[in-house]
């Protein structure tokens, strides 16, 4: 095996975005850096309740406007204009 093929592993400490710390191992930076995180399981919409924030922000009803046609609800309504 070629010598010098693998990067450094080592370890380094991530700061949340509430302050919280952990120390971890990783190929980022040099041994004992800090990683400060902008998003993590704290502030980010997909662990926080994100189905309910685009439900909020009306892309729900946007797809259904397009595509309610291809659900049974949407199938409904255009058997109640046939009629």
């Amino acid at each position: 095996m070629k010598a010098d093929t693998h990067p450094d592993y080592h370890e380094i400490t991530i700061v949340q975005t509430d302050g919280t710390e952990f120390k971890t191992r990783s190929t980022y930076g040099k041994p004992g850096d800090v990683m400060k995180l902008d998003v993590d399981p704290l502030s980010h919409p997909a662990w926080q309740g994100g189905t309910g924030q685009v439900i909020e922000k009306g892309q729900l009803d946007k797809f259904q406007s397009r595509y309610g046609s291809f659900t049974a609800s949407g199938s409904k309504k255009k058997e109640e204009k046939d009629a």
